[in-house]
Protein backbone atom coordinates (compact mmCIF):
# COMPACT_ATOMS: atom_id res chain seq x y z
CA UNK A 1 0.00 0.00 0.00
CA UNK A 2 1.34 3.40 -1.02
CA UNK A 3 0.47 6.93 0.14
CA UNK A 4 1.45 10.20 -1.56
CA UNK A 5 0.92 13.65 -0.01
CA UNK A 6 1.40 17.20 -1.28
CA UNK A 7 2.14 20.38 0.67
CA UNK A 8 2.07 24.17 0.59
CA UNK A 9 5.87 24.11 0.57
CA UNK A 10 5.94 22.50 -2.95
CA UNK A 11 7.12 19.16 -1.54
CA UNK A 12 5.68 15.79 -2.45
CA UNK A 13 5.95 12.93 0.07
CA UNK A 14 5.75 9.21 -0.62
CA UNK A 15 5.26 6.42 1.94
CA UNK A 16 4.81 2.67 1.83
CA UNK A 17 2.59 1.04 4.42
CA UNK A 18 4.22 -2.21 5.52
CA UNK A 19 3.10 -4.94 7.89
CA UNK A 20 5.38 -6.12 10.68
CA UNK A 21 5.50 -9.64 12.06
CA UNK A 22 3.50 -8.66 15.12
CA UNK A 23 -0.26 -8.90 14.50
CA UNK A 24 -1.93 -5.69 13.31
CA UNK A 25 1.32 -3.73 13.52
CA UNK A 26 1.99 -1.40 10.61
CA UNK A 27 4.69 1.12 9.78
CA UNK A 28 4.93 3.99 7.30
CA UNK A 29 8.25 3.71 5.47
CA UNK A 30 9.45 6.83 3.59
CA UNK A 31 9.91 6.36 -0.15
CA UNK A 32 10.80 9.89 -1.28
CA UNK A 33 10.39 13.60 -0.58
CA UNK A 34 11.47 16.44 -2.83
CA UNK A 35 10.26 19.86 -4.09
CA UNK A 36 8.50 18.74 -7.26
CA UNK A 37 6.62 21.98 -8.09
CA UNK A 38 7.38 25.69 -8.27
CA UNK A 39 4.42 26.55 -6.03
CA UNK A 40 1.80 24.95 -3.76
CA UNK A 41 0.61 21.44 -4.64
CA UNK A 42 -3.17 21.40 -4.92
CA UNK A 43 -4.11 17.87 -6.03
CA UNK A 44 -2.73 14.32 -6.16
CA UNK A 45 -3.97 11.08 -7.72
CA UNK A 46 -2.54 7.54 -7.46
CA UNK A 47 -3.32 4.34 -9.36
CA UNK A 48 -1.09 1.29 -9.02
CA UNK A 49 2.49 2.43 -9.49
CA UNK A 50 1.47 5.63 -11.30
CA UNK A 51 1.03 8.92 -9.44
CA UNK A 52 0.45 12.52 -10.52
CA UNK A 53 0.45 15.86 -8.73
CA UNK A 54 -0.85 19.24 -9.82
CA UNK A 55 -0.16 22.70 -8.49
CA UNK A 56 -0.45 26.43 -8.94
CA UNK A 57 2.51 26.36 -11.35
CA UNK A 58 0.13 25.10 -14.10
CA UNK A 59 1.97 21.77 -14.24
CA UNK A 60 1.12 18.10 -13.71
CA UNK A 61 4.09 16.04 -12.56
CA UNK A 62 4.14 12.27 -13.19
CA UNK A 63 5.84 9.71 -10.92
CA UNK A 64 6.73 6.03 -11.08
CA UNK A 65 6.23 4.75 -7.53
CA UNK A 66 8.03 1.48 -8.26
CA UNK A 67 11.27 3.43 -8.76
CA UNK A 68 10.33 6.42 -6.52
CA UNK A 69 11.14 8.84 -9.32
CA UNK A 70 9.63 11.67 -11.32
CA UNK A 71 9.37 10.62 -14.98
CA UNK A 72 7.77 13.58 -16.75
CA UNK A 73 5.37 16.49 -16.73
CA UNK A 74 2.29 17.84 -18.49
CA UNK A 75 1.57 21.55 -18.87
CA UNK A 76 -1.79 23.28 -18.57
CA UNK A 77 -2.80 26.90 -19.22
CA UNK A 78 -3.75 27.58 -15.58
CA UNK A 79 -3.49 26.18 -12.04
CA UNK A 80 -4.48 22.54 -11.52
CA UNK A 81 -7.43 22.17 -9.14
CA UNK A 82 -8.18 18.42 -9.16
CA UNK A 83 -6.89 15.15 -10.65
CA UNK A 84 -8.49 11.76 -11.14
CA UNK A 85 -7.45 8.49 -12.77
CA UNK A 86 -9.89 6.16 -14.51
CA UNK A 87 -8.91 2.51 -14.18
CA UNK A 88 -10.60 -0.29 -16.08
CA UNK A 89 -11.97 -3.10 -13.87
CA UNK A 90 -10.28 -5.61 -16.20
CA UNK A 91 -6.86 -4.00 -15.58
CA UNK A 92 -6.93 -2.57 -12.04
CA UNK A 93 -3.15 -2.29 -11.69
CA UNK A 94 -2.74 0.63 -14.09
CA UNK A 95 -4.95 3.56 -15.15
CA UNK A 96 -6.39 4.00 -18.62
CA UNK A 97 -7.00 7.77 -18.51
CA UNK A 98 -6.09 10.82 -16.46
CA UNK A 99 -8.54 13.69 -16.02
CA UNK A 100 -7.49 17.12 -14.77
CA UNK A 101 -9.40 20.33 -14.03
CA UNK A 102 -8.04 23.85 -13.75
CA UNK A 103 -8.71 27.38 -12.50
CA UNK A 104 -10.05 28.44 -15.92
CA UNK A 105 -13.00 26.04 -15.67
CA UNK A 106 -11.59 23.46 -18.10
CA UNK A 107 -11.43 19.66 -17.99
CA UNK A 108 -8.51 17.98 -19.76
CA UNK A 109 -8.39 14.32 -20.75
CA UNK A 110 -5.14 12.38 -21.16
CA UNK A 111 -4.29 8.87 -22.27
CA UNK A 112 -2.40 7.34 -19.34
CA UNK A 113 -0.16 4.99 -21.37
CA UNK A 114 1.67 6.96 -22.60
CA UNK A 115 0.63 10.26 -21.03
CA UNK A 116 -0.67 12.11 -24.10
CA UNK A 117 -3.16 14.99 -24.16
CA UNK A 118 -6.38 14.03 -25.94
CA UNK A 119 -8.88 16.83 -25.41
CA UNK A 120 -9.74 19.88 -23.30
CA UNK A 121 -13.33 20.97 -22.61
CA UNK A 122 -14.68 24.19 -21.15
CA UNK A 123 -17.11 22.96 -18.46
CA UNK A 124 -17.45 25.91 -16.04
CA UNK A 125 -17.42 29.71 -16.30
CA UNK A 126 -15.04 29.90 -13.34
CA UNK A 127 -12.52 27.55 -11.74
CA UNK A 128 -13.39 23.91 -11.08
CA UNK A 129 -13.43 22.84 -7.41
CA UNK A 130 -13.77 19.07 -7.69
CA UNK A 131 -14.01 16.21 -10.17
CA UNK A 132 -15.38 12.67 -9.93
CA UNK A 133 -15.35 9.98 -12.62
CA UNK A 134 -18.21 7.46 -12.80
CA UNK A 135 -17.06 3.84 -12.19
CA UNK A 136 -17.99 3.03 -15.80
CA UNK A 137 -15.63 5.70 -17.11
CA UNK A 138 -18.35 7.02 -19.42
CA UNK A 139 -19.09 10.29 -17.61
CA UNK A 140 -17.73 12.67 -14.98
CA UNK A 141 -19.20 15.24 -12.61
CA UNK A 142 -17.62 18.60 -11.74
CA UNK A 143 -18.52 21.48 -9.42
CA UNK A 144 -17.04 24.95 -9.65
CA UNK A 145 -16.72 28.50 -8.37
CA UNK A 146 -19.64 29.47 -10.64
CA UNK A 147 -21.93 27.65 -8.16
CA UNK A 148 -22.84 25.09 -10.82
CA UNK A 149 -22.82 21.33 -11.34
CA UNK A 150 -21.70 19.95 -14.70
CA UNK A 151 -21.85 16.49 -16.23
CA UNK A 152 -19.35 15.54 -18.95
CA UNK A 153 -19.98 12.76 -21.45
CA UNK A 154 -16.50 11.21 -21.74
CA UNK A 155 -17.53 9.00 -24.68
CA UNK A 156 -18.53 11.93 -26.88
CA UNK A 157 -16.13 14.36 -25.24
CA UNK A 158 -18.57 17.15 -24.42
CA UNK A 159 -20.57 18.65 -21.58
CA UNK A 160 -24.02 17.08 -21.44
CA UNK A 161 -25.57 18.73 -18.37
CA UNK A 162 -25.12 22.03 -16.52
CA UNK A 163 -27.21 23.51 -13.71
CA UNK A 164 -26.93 26.17 -11.03
CA UNK A 165 -26.81 25.13 -7.37
CA UNK A 166 -28.22 26.97 -4.39
CA UNK A 167 -24.69 27.21 -2.94
CA UNK A 168 -21.16 26.63 -4.18
CA UNK A 169 -20.00 23.04 -3.63
CA UNK A 170 -16.37 22.24 -2.87
CA UNK A 171 -16.47 18.45 -3.38
CA UNK A 172 -18.37 16.06 -5.65
CA UNK A 173 -17.96 12.29 -5.37
CA UNK A 174 -19.66 9.23 -6.89
CA UNK A 175 -20.32 6.27 -4.60
CA UNK A 176 -18.74 2.88 -5.33
CA UNK A 177 -21.52 1.76 -7.71
CA UNK A 178 -22.15 5.12 -9.38
CA UNK A 179 -25.86 4.97 -8.53
CA UNK A 180 -25.50 7.93 -6.16
CA UNK A 181 -23.22 10.91 -5.81
CA UNK A 182 -22.38 13.30 -2.98
CA UNK A 183 -22.00 17.07 -3.07
CA UNK A 184 -20.40 18.89 -0.15
CA UNK A 185 -20.91 22.57 0.61
CA UNK A 186 -19.27 23.81 3.82
CA UNK A 187 -20.61 21.55 6.62
CA UNK A 188 -23.47 19.97 4.60
CA UNK A 189 -23.29 16.74 2.60
CA UNK A 190 -25.98 16.18 -0.01
CA UNK A 191 -26.74 12.62 -1.20
CA UNK A 192 -28.19 12.57 -4.74
CA UNK A 193 -29.53 10.03 -7.21
CA UNK A 194 -27.21 9.83 -10.22
CA UNK A 195 -30.04 9.25 -12.70
CA UNK A 196 -31.79 12.59 -12.17
CA UNK A 197 -29.62 14.40 -9.56
CA UNK A 198 -32.54 14.28 -7.11
CA UNK A 199 -31.59 15.10 -3.51
CA UNK A 200 -32.30 12.07 -1.30
CA UNK A 201 -31.29 13.64 2.00
CA UNK A 202 -28.76 16.01 3.51
CA UNK A 203 -26.22 15.24 6.23
CA UNK A 204 -25.05 17.83 8.74
CA UNK A 205 -21.42 17.60 9.91
CA UNK A 206 -21.33 20.56 12.30
CA UNK A 207 -18.13 22.09 10.91
CA UNK A 208 -16.77 22.56 7.40
CA UNK A 209 -15.85 19.40 5.48
CA UNK A 210 -12.54 19.69 3.62
CA UNK A 211 -12.04 16.17 2.22
CA UNK A 212 -13.99 12.99 1.51
CA UNK A 213 -13.38 9.42 0.35
CA UNK A 214 -15.89 6.74 -0.58
CA UNK A 215 -15.80 3.39 1.16
CA UNK A 216 -17.73 0.18 0.56
CA UNK A 217 -21.35 -0.64 1.41
CA UNK A 218 -22.49 2.96 1.05
CA UNK A 219 -20.02 4.45 3.55
CA UNK A 220 -18.60 7.93 2.95
CA UNK A 221 -15.61 9.11 5.00
CA UNK A 222 -15.16 12.82 5.65
CA UNK A 223 -12.70 15.03 7.49
CA UNK A 224 -12.30 18.73 8.01
CA UNK A 225 -12.24 21.52 10.55
CA UNK A 226 -13.73 19.35 13.32
CA UNK A 227 -10.50 17.23 13.26
CA UNK A 228 -12.58 14.02 13.21
CA UNK A 229 -12.69 11.17 10.71
CA UNK A 230 -16.40 10.49 10.29
CA UNK A 231 -18.00 7.55 8.47
CA UNK A 232 -21.49 8.31 7.13
CA UNK A 233 -24.02 5.61 6.28
CA UNK A 234 -25.50 7.09 3.12
CA UNK A 235 -28.32 4.53 3.11
CA UNK A 236 -29.76 5.65 6.46
CA UNK A 237 -28.50 9.23 6.43
CA UNK A 238 -26.75 8.93 9.80
CA UNK A 239 -23.17 8.87 11.06
CA UNK A 240 -22.09 5.23 11.36
CA UNK A 241 -19.05 5.95 13.56
CA UNK A 242 -16.38 8.57 14.10
CA UNK A 243 -12.74 8.80 15.20
CA UNK A 244 -12.85 11.80 17.53
CA UNK A 245 -9.86 14.18 17.56
CA UNK A 246 -8.03 12.11 14.96
CA UNK A 247 -5.62 15.02 14.47
CA UNK A 248 -4.54 18.14 16.34
CA UNK A 249 -5.43 20.37 13.38
CA UNK A 250 -7.89 20.28 10.49
CA UNK A 251 -7.87 17.24 8.20
CA UNK A 252 -6.96 17.94 4.56
CA UNK A 253 -6.98 14.44 3.05
CA UNK A 254 -8.55 10.99 3.52
CA UNK A 255 -7.76 7.75 1.68
CA UNK A 256 -9.49 4.37 2.06
CA UNK A 257 -6.91 1.56 1.88
CA UNK A 258 -8.24 -1.98 1.95
CA UNK A 259 -6.94 -5.18 0.43
CA UNK A 260 -8.47 -8.59 -0.25
CA UNK A 261 -7.12 -11.79 1.21
CA UNK A 262 -3.41 -12.22 0.77
CA UNK A 263 -1.21 -15.27 0.42
CA UNK A 264 -1.76 -16.17 4.06
CA UNK A 265 -5.51 -16.29 3.57
CA UNK A 266 -6.05 -13.67 6.25
CA UNK A 267 -8.05 -10.59 5.43
CA UNK A 268 -6.37 -7.24 6.09
CA UNK A 269 -8.12 -4.80 8.42
CA UNK A 270 -10.22 -2.07 6.91
CA UNK A 271 -7.69 0.76 6.82
CA UNK A 272 -8.19 4.50 6.42
CA UNK A 273 -5.38 7.06 6.13
CA UNK A 274 -5.78 10.73 7.05
CA UNK A 275 -3.51 13.77 6.72
CA UNK A 276 -3.72 17.07 8.58
CA UNK A 277 -2.50 20.59 7.91
CA UNK A 278 0.25 20.24 10.56
CA UNK A 279 1.98 17.59 8.43
CA UNK A 280 0.92 14.41 10.24
CA UNK A 281 -0.28 11.32 8.36
CA UNK A 282 -2.05 8.65 10.40
CA UNK A 283 -3.34 5.15 9.65
CA UNK A 284 -6.54 3.90 11.31
CA UNK A 285 -8.33 0.58 11.67
CA UNK A 286 -11.95 1.74 11.56
CA UNK A 287 -13.22 -1.48 13.13
CA UNK A 288 -12.18 -0.06 16.52
CA UNK A 289 -13.44 3.46 15.81
CA UNK A 290 -16.23 3.26 18.39
CA UNK A 291 -13.82 2.75 21.27
CA UNK A 292 -13.40 5.63 23.72
CA UNK A 293 -9.82 6.27 22.63
CA UNK A 294 -8.68 5.06 19.23
CA UNK A 295 -4.94 4.97 18.58
CA UNK A 296 -3.50 5.09 15.06
CA UNK A 297 -1.89 1.94 13.67
CA UNK A 298 0.97 4.01 12.22
CA UNK A 299 2.01 7.64 11.98
CA UNK A 300 4.44 9.84 10.05
CA UNK A 301 5.25 13.54 10.47
CA UNK A 302 6.29 15.39 7.32
CA UNK A 303 6.73 18.68 9.25
CA UNK A 304 5.06 20.54 6.40
CA UNK A 305 1.62 21.98 5.72
CA UNK A 306 -0.12 19.16 3.87
CA UNK A 307 -2.81 20.03 1.33
CA UNK A 308 -3.82 16.68 -0.19
CA UNK A 309 -3.44 12.91 0.14
CA UNK A 310 -3.87 9.99 -2.26
CA UNK A 311 -3.05 6.30 -2.14
CA UNK A 312 -3.36 2.87 -3.68
CA UNK A 313 -3.55 -0.64 -2.25
CA UNK A 314 -2.53 -2.23 -5.57
CA UNK A 315 1.03 -3.01 -6.68
CA UNK A 316 1.90 -2.73 -10.33
CA UNK A 317 4.99 -4.04 -12.08
CA UNK A 318 4.26 -2.05 -15.20
CA UNK A 319 6.15 1.21 -15.52
CA UNK A 320 4.24 4.04 -17.23
CA UNK A 321 5.72 5.72 -20.28
CA UNK A 322 5.60 9.46 -20.77
CA UNK A 323 5.54 11.67 -23.78
CA UNK A 324 6.81 15.10 -22.76
CA UNK A 325 4.74 16.93 -25.32
CA UNK A 326 1.91 19.37 -24.97
CA UNK A 327 0.72 18.83 -28.50
CA UNK A 328 -2.91 17.80 -28.95
CA UNK A 329 -3.59 14.25 -29.99
CA UNK A 330 -6.64 13.27 -31.98
CA UNK A 331 -9.68 13.86 -29.71
CA UNK A 332 -11.49 10.99 -31.45
CA UNK A 333 -9.23 8.58 -29.58
CA UNK A 334 -11.59 9.06 -26.64
CA UNK A 335 -14.30 11.21 -28.09
CA UNK A 336 -16.80 10.57 -30.82
CA UNK A 337 -18.01 13.92 -32.09
CA UNK A 338 -21.56 13.95 -33.27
Amino acid sequence: MTLVAGSYERFIWGYRLKSRKEPQTLTLTPLFSFPSHLSTIKAIAVSGSAAVSGGYDDTIKIYDLSSSSEIGSLHQSSAITSLSFFTSPSLPSFPRNLLATDADGCLSIYDADPFVHLKTLKVHKKGVNSLSVHPSGRLALTVGHDECLAMVNLVRGRRSFYCRLSKESSIVQFNETGEKFFMIADEKIGVHESEDARLIFELENGKRVLCAARGTNGILFTGGEDRNVTAWDTASGKAAYSIEDAHATRIKGIVVLSKSCGDSGEEDPYIVASASSDGVIRIWDVRVANKEKTSPLAEANTRSRLTCLAGSSIKSVKRPQVENSNGDANPEAVAEES
